[in-house]
């Protein structure tokens, strides 16, 4: 063990005790939010830089922590005008923008809870987000005005009054939404920027915001976020992961109503009083510039965003830039020591958690290749992944993996570690497990293989790292993708009489790809390729659609009619193994194509592009 590993430990004794005494449960009926962390910024940083983003020209606008409290003052004497009282749910549709940041928390101030809703949606999936958090306003930029349009005939929202708009200050103007919108920067001008007494009122078990999963048949589940878990997360990111100050400056480029971009980067910005870069998405030659100019000291990625980055042409100075610390997930360890090194990184905190779950992993010692460690009470059970289910003993019991074995994450659920699950009572259901470990415990499954590693001297805190998502779901392109729900819809293209849907390894890509295996009717060994990707482009997201296609003469299922996976998964796409026909659909394509000898040797030497 080397010297420097102790002394580098030893050094984190006072993070981990100030991160204890934060991560500590706080009442619920306690009163603080987000809207208040913002206005005690806006108090003891006054005219320090809190947002900074690039305008439509290319130059840099910066908006204080006082200008932002302000801003978010005026958008809540709007909506409180409108009528929107605590408890009420406002959706919001909007690129990384600052008035995104300000509406977010401009309802939180108010009680009232933000709806974040992904950009990319559109028609039923977008619908489906607004009517099922029942949103009293919905609030977009101009920027997806056009997506709105297409559902606002399916809400049951008032046109002229709980319609509002954001002027794009990119250059895209709203006059299609002038009739029927109202615009939310040019009414809230006049308003008071003074602090609503609304704020001092908010405790932290209210509803923060909802976080949309990434809903794979266009169907999201809506995961709840209280105030107290939401600044639980940002305190862990921002003291403990990034270690961050008022001095800092962090790059954020995730989009802003996901859990990662909006808990983990601006969370700690909030929280600490650090400044953030925000953009509108990401660009891998923008990166490094972008880096250097703003001064920014932590970056927040996952992990396909530095597969990215390493994949550009190295240049001799990649090392030279301000970046000390950078937070995320999904960051592999082939990947990990690569980036690290090329890009001058001295702290990687790799973090593990799920917008709806109750347990959370952040490597705050900064153990190389690890999700690090946790608080939470967590149970690493037995997996039977062929059979696709949990092992329990003859009195119904789980049973606990040894040290080192790979077993399926549970995190216990208690009054100090609350599963606040989703709006869909059944769908949060679904999620727990009792009778567990003993009779009438509760435990929130993660879907996640982990096991415990060795890494050395870690004042006794025993750290893992992520293996595998297992049975109905995997993880590609940074998103949890739903084997069951793909299945469903690649079944419902005409001929096809079973499916099977799974995950497959592909070399030099994030996660596993997505295959579909298919059986047609009547035995049947020809498939209207073009149709069949027409159909699955139409009903599936781009990260959900099947990157591999195998044609089977008949399907293997169990005695209960339970398809069989376990064969199918270790075979993959591998023409050398399978006699069936075997399609892949590659990068940037829109058809399926024969896979050949030419293109496996360039999947297998992770050159295929994914």
């Amino acid at each position: 063990m080397a010297l420097r590993d102790v002394v580098s430990v030893l050094a984190d004794i006072p993070t981990l005790l100030a991160l204890k005494k934060g991560m500590a449960p706080r009442p619920a009926e306690e009163k603080d939010c987000l809207g208040a962390a913002v206005e005690r910024n806006a108090r003891d940083l006054g005219e320090q830089p809190a947002v900074l983003w690039s305008d439509a020209s290319g130059q840099t606008q910066t908006v204080s922590w006082a200008r932002f409290n302000a801003h978010a003052n005026r958008y809540a004497q709007v909506l409180k005008s409108a009528g929107v009282v605590r408890g009420d749910v406002v959706s919001v549709m909007m690129e990384n923008r600052v008035e995104l940041l300000a509406l977010v928390v401009a309802a939180n101030k108010l009680g009232a809870t933000a709806g974040l809703i992904n950009t990319n949606l559109r028609q039923r999936p977008l619908a489906h987000c607004i009517s099922v958090t029942e949103s009293k306003k919905c609030i977009f930029g101009a920027e997806v005005q056009e997506a709105i349009q297409e559902v606002k005939a399916e809400l049951d929202l008032r046109e002229g009054e709980d319609y509002y708009v954001v002027p794009d200050s990119a250059g895209t103007d709203a006059p299609a939404a002038a009739n029927w919108a109202v615009d939310l920067e040019a009414g809230s001008a006049a308003q008071s920027s003074d602090n609503p007494p609304d704020t001092a009122e908010t405790t932290l078990g209210e509803t923060a915001m909802y976080i949309f999963t990434s809903g794979t048949t266009g169907l999201p589940k809506a995961a709840v976020l209280s105030n107290r878990r939401y600044l639980a997360s940002a305190h862990l990111a921002g003291t403990a992961g990034l270690r961050c100050t008022a001095a800092d400056r962090l790059y954020i480029c995730l989009p802003l109503y996901h859990g990662t971009g909006l808990m983990v980067g601006a969370g700690a910005a909030f929280t600490t009083g650090a400044s953030m870069f925000i953009r509108r998405r990401f660009s891998a030659s923008a990166f490094l510039p972008e880096i250097r100019q703003q001064g920014c000291t932590c970056f927040i990625y996952v992990g396909e965003l530095c597969r990215y980055l390493i994949n550009t042409p190295e240049r001799p100075d990649d090392a030279d830039t301000p970046l000390v610390t950078m937070m995320g997930n999904g960051l592999r360890p082939d990947v990990w020591p690569t980036f690290k090194k090329r890009f001058g990184l001295r702290r990687i905190t790799e973090f593990y958690g799920a917008s709806e779950g109750n347990v959370a992993f952040a490597n705050v010692l900064n153990k190389d290749c690890t999700i690090g460690m946790t608080s939470s009470k967590i149970a690493l059970v037995r997996y039977d992944v062929d059979a696709d289910e949990i092992v329990r003993d003859a009195n119904g019991r789980c049973l606990e993996v040894e040290a080192g074995e790979p077993g399926l994450l549970l995190g216990h659920i208690n009054p100090k570690a609350i599963f606040e699950g989703y709006t869909d009572q059944e769908a949060t259901q679904k999620k727990v497990l009792r009778d567990v470990l003993e009779e009438g415990d509760a435990w929130f499954n993660t879907g996640d293989l982990i096991r415990e590693v060795d890494v050395g001297f870690s004042l006794g805190y025993a750290h893992y790292q992520f293996v595998d998502r297992i049975g109905d779901t995997f993880r590609w392109k940074s998103e949890n993708v739903s084997t069951n729900e793909v299945a469903d819809l690649v079944g419902r293209f005409p001929g096809i009489e079973f499916c099977n849907v799974y995950g497959v390894q592909v070399p030099g890509a994030d996660g596993r790809a997505g295959m579909a295996a298919v059986s047609l009717m009547d035995g049947g060994t020809e498939l209207d390729l073009a149709a069949f990707a027409d159909h699955v482009r139409r009903e599936l997201p781009a990260f959900a659609r099947p990157v591999f296609l195998r044609i089977q003469p008949r399907m293997d299922v169990t005695g209960t009619f339970k398809m069989v996976k376990g064969d199918l998964k270790r075979e993959g796409y591998d023409i050398g193994m399978v006699d069936d026909p075997i399609y892949v659909m590659k990068p940037g394509a829109s058809a399926y194509t024969r896979l050949d000898a030419d293109f496996l040797a360039k999947l297998n030497a992770g050159e295929g592009g994914y």
